[in-house]
């Protein structure tokens, strides 16, 4: 992957990189990756480029305050804190680099930034691709959350995610406590479904430890325009367990979407 650059915003430098399509198309949207909960530029790994190559999109990919190479974050994080992501920091990362109507690609926490974002703002955009997203809180993100704090302390997971995040520490905790803190088990995103107005991709695997498929189900029972892609051997993250189902689908879902560019896309209804 090419070598970061940093933008200030809302007090925080953030890491971000920029990846040409091997294959450009004129006028393609870019496709924007938000990062999971522990995630970072570097964790998405080759992914972006494989995307940005399939589809012909420019790849943008950034690290959340807190993250990689980022600055660190305000902790503890309280239970809006995606929202915040979402509302404030998205469009204004958008607005700053000049990138008119992307498409959001995200996964798990990232994925519920830009339902966040697409339904709770006026921001421009072709379409979103949440992979493993979080519309609310279930029993089954509990239990595996529980499980990664013990796997923290006990295993060399520091070590392995230490690769990825200049505080790792920070990182883990700053999204290990929140989710398990008793405020945040009411939190639910559902409000935004109905307000997005661009077609979205959600993609799912069916043995995800982190949620059911009822996440994506309850997306499509409210948004206006979902495609499901739910993928069997497959875990929380799609990207990595089954990455050229994911690359097949995403390649569809712009091409259905601008197949001739922003000027052939879709516009919202």
């Amino acid at each position: 992957m090419s070598a970061s650059k940093t933008i200030p915003l809302h007090g925080a430098r953030l890491e971000y990189v920029r990846l040409p399509s091997a294959a450009p198309r004129a006028g393609a949207p870019s496709l924007v990756f938000l990062h999971e909960g522990i995630g970072s530029v570097a964790m998405w790994r080759e992914f972006p480029q494989k995307v940005a190559d399939a589809t012909g999109c420019e790849a943008v990919v950034y690290s959340r305050a807190g993250y990689g190479g980022s600055d660190p974050a305000r902790l503890p994080r309280l239970p809006r804190y995606m929202h915040d992501e979402g509302l404030l920091v998205l469009p204004e990362l958008l607005e700053t680099l000049g990138i008119e109507r992307p498409i959001l690609l995200g996964h798990s926490d990232g994925g519920s930034i830009a339902l966040i974002c697409a339904g709770g703002t006026e921001t421009p955009l072709a379409g979103l691709v949440v992979m493993a997203p979080h519309v609310l809180v279930e029993d089954i993100s509990i239990r595996s959350i529980k499980k990664a704090k013990v796997a923290y302390t006990t295993t060399d997971l520091p070590a392995r995610l230490g690769k990825y995040h200049e505080d790792v520490d920070a990182a883990f905790w700053g999204w290990n406590d929140i989710w398990l803190h008793p405020d945040f088990r009411a939190w639910n995103i559902e409000e935004y479904l109905p307000r997005i107005r661009c077609p979205i991709l959600a993609i799912q695997g069916v043995d995800d430890e982190y949620g059911t498929m009822d996440q994506i189900h309850r997306i499509a029972a409210q948004a206006k325009d979902v495609t499901l892609v739910e993928l069997e051997a497959c875990r929380h993250s799609p990207h990595k367990d089954q990455p050229q189902a994911v690359v097949d689908a995403v390649q569809a879902f712009v091409g259905r979407i601008a197949p001739n560019g922003l000027d052939g896309a879709r516009p919202p209804t």
